[in-house]
């Protein structure tokens, strides 16, 4: 009984759920005259692309999804770029005192202001630098707005790599660079898929820094787009629709290569953590009772 309240409750959530984007999608392929009918038709309708044509083809969406995808993809690249190496000193160096744990907690204190708090800021440091109505100012405030949340997250996965992996290959002559990117950056691609998934989400539907920052159609990204078809005089419900169905898209296929690759990414890292272990065993390594590589001095292998 309580397995069939269950599966009732999930099924009226994955309804609730999926209500608006069915509705999304029938407006688009839509005709106007279809879409103001009363009662509305949720299935005997003729369809039509043509507001994805006049949204994608005669007007500028497709422009705007191009620059979308562009600053999504810069500012969340760039975003791991920076953050990993400063969440991997987090998690791995020695801090005076407990400057560790304050350092991590200021970082992600950023994240705890409303952003319209520093929008006016913002606006003014962009307009000195001249980088007002560009796609490069917008992809420096996606990347300052995500990097706290990439080194909190990224922080949380290096901490439970084990140490001894990259300390034995730091005796076989690796760098700590080296370690960082041969040993636990492969150990970490869960991480870094399910950061880069958050970041080029919230990138993507970021509305208020594009909205203020951007006012071209050279710059205008697709969320601002969408809404600009709300004008004084009508709604362009039609080709609304349209560009939101294809917003959608990119997600959907970003979200699924990432879960595939954290679910690779779990079984390639295990693997590979078990074969730097072994190999390290059977060359010049041994791990002591607490799991501690270290290198057998010259002397003890010739006396063996």
């Amino acid at each position: 009984m309580k397995s069939a309240w269950r599966y009732a409750l999930a099924s009226i959530a994955l309804l609730a759920a999926l209500a608006p984007i069915y509705w999304l999608l029938t407006i688009s392929l839509k005709s106007e005259i279809d879409q103001f009918a009363y009662p509305p038709p949720w299935w005997n309708f003729k369809p039509t692309l043509e507001h994805y044509r006049n949204a994608f083809v005669v007007r500028s969406f497709g422009r705007f999804l191009g620059n979308s995808t562009l600053v999504a993809a810069g500012s969340t690249l760039l975003a791991l770029v920076l953050g990993t190496p400063a969440a991997y000193a987090l998690a791995r160096f020695r801090w005076p005192g407990a400057w560790g744990s304050k350092i991590g907690s200021w970082i992600l204190s950023t994240r705890m202001l409303p952003p319209i708090v520093t929008i006016v800021p913002l606006f003014l440091m962009m307009r000195e630098a001249r980088l007002l109505n560009s796609l490069a100012g917008l992809g420096l405030v996606y990347t300052a707005f995500n990097l706290p949340f990439v080194i909190w997250m990224m922080r949380g996965f290096f901490e439970e790599i084990p140490r001894e992996l990259e300390e034995a290959a730091m005796l076989d002559g690796e760098s700590r660079a080296g370690a960082l990117v041969r040993v636990v950056l492969p150990l970490a691609r869960p991480g870094l898929a399910a950061t880069a998934i958050f970041c080029s989400i919230v990138a993507w539907n970021e509305f208020l820094f594009a909205l203020i920052l951007t006012q071209t159609e050279a710059a205008t990204t697709l969320p601002v787009g969408i809404a600009s078809r709300v004008t004084q005089y009508e709604i362009q419900w039609g080709a609304m629709s349209a560009a939101g169905v294809v917003a959608m898209v990119p997600v959907l296929v970003f979200a699924r290569g990432g879960a595939e690759v954290s679910g690779a990414g779990v079984v390639a890292g295990r693997r590979e953590g078990l074969t730097k272990a072994i190999s390290c065993q059977l060359s010049d390594c041994q791990l002591l009772p607490l799991g501690r590589a270290n290198r057998v001095p010259p002397d003890e292998r010739a006396l063996s």
